[in-house]
């Protein structure tokens, strides 16, 4: 499991030159996300446990397939309409795993 966090904010702004930060990230089925960083390290992000628990908050707007895939990158962090994903974290569990498994 990745303990990344989850924000309402954009939490990479200003972070250019590191190596967490976010260059692609693409919508694959299953509620995964392909990510590439900085350093050229790339993996999946899985984020259906996340989405569909009880505890999704602002996510929950991703159930809808079409709202999850304009996913996006900005200021380095993925990110849709209001919300994003702290990249450092991220970062540190696929760089570790080759995955990272929201919940």
């Amino acid at each position: 499991m990745c303990s990344a966090q989850v924000s309402a904010s954009d939490s990479a702004a200003g972070l250019s030159g590191t190596p967490w930060r976010v260059l692609e990230a693409r919508a694959l089925p299953g509620y995964r996300l392909a990510v590439r960083f900085a350093d050229g390290t790339e993996g999946e992000v899985g984020m259906v446990g996340l989405i569909e628990s009880d505890r999704a908050g602002v996510f929950a707007q991703l159930r809808d397939r079409n709202a999850f895939e304009s996913v996006r990158v900005e200021h380095g962090a993925v990110a849709w309409d209001g919300v994003d994903l702290a990249p450092d974290a991220l970062y540190a569990s696929i760089k570790a795993n080759g995955r990272c498994e929201l919940k």
